[in-house]
């Protein structure tokens, strides 16, 4: 499994979560009951699906080692195996956090992102 996951947050979002210290979801992530994360490879057209023109957006990367066994990657959209977080998300694990502007072609612009 990848150690590095991905989660796309709103900026307000996350400036709550960090004045708080830590992280408990979206609201999708609370309703569901976990914190919906992507790899690498599935942040983009996670992104596309979720966040489609959404402007004030972050990608934040998260070392998924330190979230020791609470992470269950779980079969989800098209077969492939997401990373879900049981519980709340310690800033400790955030390896780094990026703005996700929109470019003009109305697609997000992501940073190098690591495997």
């Amino acid at each position: 499994m990848d150690d590095v996951i991905y989660k796309i947050a709103p900026k307000s979002l996350w400036d709550e979560a960090e004045a708080a210290g830590v992280f408990v979801g979206a609201p999708i992530d609370l309703q569901d009951g976990f914190i919906h994360f992507s790899t690498a490879a599935q942040v983009v057209e996670t992104a596309n699906k979720h966040f489609a023109g959404q402007e004030d957006l972050l990608l934040v990367a998260i070392d998924v080692r330190r979230l020791r066994e609470d992470v269950k990657w779980e079969v989800s959209r098209g077969g492939a195996l997401f990373p879900h977080l049981y519980g709340q998300l310690e800033l400790s694990a955030v390896i780094w956090v990026k703005a996700l502007p929109v470019g003009s072609d109305g697609k997000h612009v992501f940073p190098e992102l690591s495997p």
